[in-house]
């Protein structure tokens, strides 16, 4: 049985052709283990953003400190790093399938234990952060093996289709979570009712791991440690590009985060109103997810993903500036619609480079840059506005971001000059997709 032909169709002319030829691709739907683990991913993620949003507002609640707020992001950014990296040599050694299992079902039982912090009333801080810190590993290591998963079940040419609608599928989550959270946290044992609610969506992506076929290493990596972590580190710190993708980030997610800042700016300008700016980003990245079909023509991808975080550090720094919620959350909105380009590039960048031996490596350290970055983000953001001011350490960032970023992105000349069409995709080993299509016909 094979899978699905990748080939566009014609596009038809008129105002059906602009919008066949500009929508999302959806054609990595057709494949039904790809099919269930969006399903499971968009509802997990609104179940993600209900504790995402619960627990810095209920630190916040019991410190009335932005900077504890920030030390939420600090908590989890050690066992985010030590685990994702290593979380992903394991991920080249065992089965993905199995170890994408075992790691969703800790981070549930951390949600579960979220909301029996708050059912009994415990009302400590340092043990909000020693959960955070646990889920933050089980975290790291079932994203390093999820991110490794899907150019085992696509054909490599809809990598890019397929990324782009994880991402979509993931903000549409971020959109719902924080508007349902929003409301909760501002009523009476709201913070119990967000962890609950989290661990009953989470069950859905729970069920897309279990039906996926499973997906054992091709035996040519190395076995999984220090050594094994090493040679991917070696890997990237080799290759201008991909090492350029990743510092960007960095410099995005630390410089021009806000959203350590979101409690305190929603409780001085507009009430306490914090679901809308937790909303807004992701807003900004479902219409530009839903909009997507040009982003995969874009072949200097280097010099689009330059533009793509220049302008949300722009985006950032002037919604700073906004004394109107609604302006706020649309300059919000049109960063986020920056950022959804930005990672579609950057993790199409990276699977084009890596082959599958080496793919739970890369995926590790993605993780731990993807992740990792907001923290340090809320830590940077959090200090500098107690040593500052809330505005100057929102606005500030976000100018800095644009600044190193384009300059960076000039003087690398490699990154500066990529062009996707001249790299030759890696060979997927293992399972293709015909093999998954298979597997799901015969229901394993």
């Amino acid at each position: 049985m094979t899978s699905a032909p990748s080939t566009r169709p014609a596009v038809p002319r008129g105002l059906r052709g602009w919008f066949t030829h500009h929508a999302v691709d959806t054609r990595p739907l057709r494949i039904p283990a790809f099919r269930r683990q969006i399903m499971g991913q968009g509802t997990s993620f609104i179940g993600a953003m209900l504790t995402q949003v619960a627990v810095p507002v209920q630190v916040y609640d019991l410190s009335r400190s932005s900077l504890q707020v920030g030390l939420v992001g600090l908590v989890g950014f050690l066992p985010l790093v030590v685990f994702g990296l290593y979380g992903g040599s394991i991920a080249d050694v065992v089965d993905r399938r199995t170890l994408y299992l075992i790691s969703s079902v800790g981070v549930w039982m951390v949600t579960l234990g979220l909301f029996a912090q708050t059912l009994v009333g415990a009302g400590s801080v340092p043990l909000i952060l020693g959960l955070m810190a646990v889920q933050s590993a089980l975290f790291a290591v079932s994203s390093a093996a999820r991110g490794a998963i899907i150019p085992r079940i696509v054909e490599a040419d809809l990598v890019p289709a397929a990324n782009t609608l994880s991402f979509t599928v993931g903000n549409v989550g971020q959109v719902i979570g924080p508007l349902i959270a929003g409301v909760l946290v501002t009523r009476a044992n709201g913070f119990g009712y967000a962890y609950a609610i989290d661990a009953v969506l989470f069950t859905l992506a729970l069920y897309a791991a279990l039906r996926l076929p499973h997906i054992p290493p091709d035996g040519s990596a190395p076995k999984a440690g220090f050594r094994s972590v090493l040679a991917g580190l070696t890997f990237i710190a080799s290759r201008p590009v991909l090492l350029m993708s990743f510092g960007v980030d960095i410099v995005a997610m630390v410089f021009a985060m806000p959203r350590a800042l979101y409690p305190q700016v929603a409780a001085d300008r507009w009430g306490g109103q914090v679901g809308p700016l937790y909303a807004a980003i992701a807003i900004g990245a479902v219409i530009a997810g839903l909009s997507s079909g040009w982003i995969g023509r874009v072949h200097r991808q280097g010099v689009a993903l330059t533009v793509a975080i220049v302008g949300w550090g722009l985006c950032v720094a002037a919604s700073g500036l906004a004394h109107q919620l609604w302006l706020a959350v649309v300059l919000l909105a049109v960063a986020g619609a920056a950022d959804l380009v930005s990672a579609v590039y950057r993790q199409t960048i990276l699977q084009s480079y890596a082959p599958d031996e080496m793919r739970g490596r890369m995926q590790g350290v993605f993780i731990v840059v993807v992740a990792g970055g907001p923290r340090l983000g809320d830590l940077r953001s959090g200090a500098t506005a107690a040593a500052t001011t809330v505005t100057f350490s929102w606005v500030g960032g976000g100018l800095i971001c644009a600044v190193l970023v384009l300059i960076a992105a000039v003087l690398v000349r490699p990154f500066w000059r990529y062009d996707a069409h001249a790299v030759v995709p890696q060979g997927i080993s293992g399972f293709s997709s015909p093999d998954v299509a298979a597997a799901d016909s015969r229901g394993l």
